[in-house]
């Protein structure tokens, strides 16, 4: 039972905040009312009351709480290390081994923490409990009951998801719900093979929707460096195909992202209908024609299924080498393979990273290509933004008073705003609309990762949600990288079909 040390922690409701210090996280929670014997309240009564008791009630001025918690955490920790006192032994079982684990533990604080457990002592005959638990949770079973007796637990990435299906399966709901934060937290954390994935199909399993969409989320803004990982090539089928759907992928390029998607065939070898799907769901038209014209010839997996796309090519080279007016006069432009994600190469984009961004107001130029069309790949558009860490407006900003002189302006209440507006019009811009999207980078456990991505209505000139939840005055701010702020702005072109009028 002694706590590891290279171990982090943190703390759930009722006892402070995270504490992170290593790969390890402590949880700490409340225990829970339960049905107990007046025996076992007696005999564990020494080991409370050495403790003096924090109430959460009002206390009269000048009053002193006097807390020995940590104390009462050492007395239990003790108590369970000991056995003193044992009333119930529990036998913990390895399914389809002959491992087996015996644990002296306290029928109080067994059903002070679980229901189930107080289900499982009222129905027994004897002084023993088994247990039968698959390898995985008989290996963190000593750690999940120290957890019960002491309120809190080191956490390791490869063990979380064991400690769950145990406090998921003992109703141990503060572990869980602790548990859950933990993993919503730690997705960008260094592991030898990666944990997001795996952390992703045991949240469809259990049908937790919040941390399934949050490790979705990740694997989409961060997506450039999960297709550089080992655990891409543990991706689903199924997560595979819908992460393939989404606009809001966050990468170099659609080659990349081809590239990527051969090298897990060709790991993975799906079946057929799997691998069409995949790759029609490609945005070839996002893809230069000389690159195009490369893969053709030389992705084996390409030549191999390509009757499979060749519609698909054949519409994406259509695509380069006429104007987007000409085109949307014989084809759906909204289609997906028109459509760009999110794309960071220097085409589309420009980083953009505003150091003490609470100082004043700045501004930035950058060009991008009018359009991925390869028609268009020549021409340029000029783009400028301005960051503004406390806009006002009108009805707050400095006024003239009569004799002429200036009010001060009020700073309270203002809030970042950023604009990107194109630098001159062109008629180049007919039937093209600009999407206009600020990806917002953070750090977490050392890596920098995508925080937030704000996106423009396609007929606006800022995005009305910007930082509206940050404190960029805090130096500690998560929105923050060492003071400053790191923004990356991505244009997308995005074409329109024509309107035809009926004769």
């Amino acid at each position: 039972c002694a706590r590891e040390r290279p171990a982090s922690y943190i703390k759930s409701p009722g006892q402070g905040a995270g504490q992170h210090t290593g790969q390890h996280t402590f949880l700490h929670t409340h225990t829970t009312k339960a049905n107990v014997s007046e025996k076992w309240t007696s005999h564990l009564f020494y080991f409370f009351s050495t403790a003096a008791l924090k109430h959460d009630v009002a206390l009269d001025s000048g009053a002193t709480v006097l807390n020995h918690t940590m104390n009462l955490v050492h007395r239990m920790e003790t108590l369970l290390a000991m056995g003193n006192g044992s009333d119930v032994t529990l036998r913990v079982e390895t399914i389809n081994t002959d491992e087996v684990k015996v644990i002296l533990a306290h029928s109080l604080v067994l059903t002070l923490q679980s229901d189930v457990f107080e289900e499982l002592l009222l129905s027994r005959n004897s002084s023993s409990v088994v247990l039968r638990e698959t390898p995985d949770c008989a290996a963190v079973f000593e750690k999940f009951v120290r957890y019960l007796y002491c309120g809190d637990i080191s956490v390791r990435l490869d063990q979380v998801i064991s400690l769950h299906k145990l406090a998921s399966k003992y109703h141990v709901w503060g572990l869980q719900q602790g548990l859950t934060q933990y993993m919503t937290q730690h997705l960008s954390s260094d592991s030898p093979t990666g944990h997001v994935v795996g952390w992703y199909n045991y949240a469809l399993q259990i049908g937790d929707i919040t941390l399934r969409d949050s490790c979705l989320q990740y694997l989409s803004w961060n997506l450039s460096s999960v297709l550089q990982s080992r655990e891409w090539g543990s991706i689903s089928e199924d997560l595979l195909l819908s992460l393939l759907q989404r606009s809001d992928l966050i990468l170099q390029s659609e080659l990349e992202l081809y590239e990527a998607l051969e090298g897990w065939i060709n790991q993975n070898q799906p079946v057929r209908i799997t691998v069409e799907s995949a790759l029609r769901a490609v945005r070839y038209g996002m893809i230069p024609p000389q690159h195009l014209f490369r893969l053709q010839k030389q992705s084996p997996l390409m030549v191999k299924y390509y009757e499979s796309i060749r519609d698909l090519l054949y519409l994406a080279f259509q695509f380069h080498s006429a104007s987007p007016i000409q085109l949307a006069k014989y084809f759906d432009v909204n289609c997906s393979i028109f459509t760009p994600r999110n794309y960071l190469s220097s085409a589309w984009g420009s980083p953009w990273i505003i150091n003490n961004p609470t100082r004043d107001d700045r501004s930035f130029s950058f060009q991008t290509q009018l359009g991925p069309s390869g028609h268009d790949s020549s021409k340029r558009v000029t783009w400028n933004a301005l960051f503004s860490p406390r806009w006002l407006p009108l009805s707050a900003r400095s006024t003239y008073t009569e004799l002429g002189a200036m009010q001060p302006t009020r700073t309270e209440g203002g809030r970042p705003r950023i604009i990107v507006t194109p630098a001159t019009s062109s008629p180049d811009f007919a039937g093209v609309s600009f999407q206009k999207t600020v990806i917002v980078m953070t750090k977490q456990q050392g890596k920098v990762v995508v925080k937030h991505v704000y996106n423009f209505h396609q007929s606006t000139e800022e995005a009305g949600d910007f930082l509206v939840d940050a404190d960029l005055q805090r130096r500690a701010s998560e929105y923050l990288i060492d003071s400053s702020l790191y923004l990356h702005i991505v244009i997308k072109p995005l074409y329109h079909t024509l309107l035809v009028a009926k004769k």
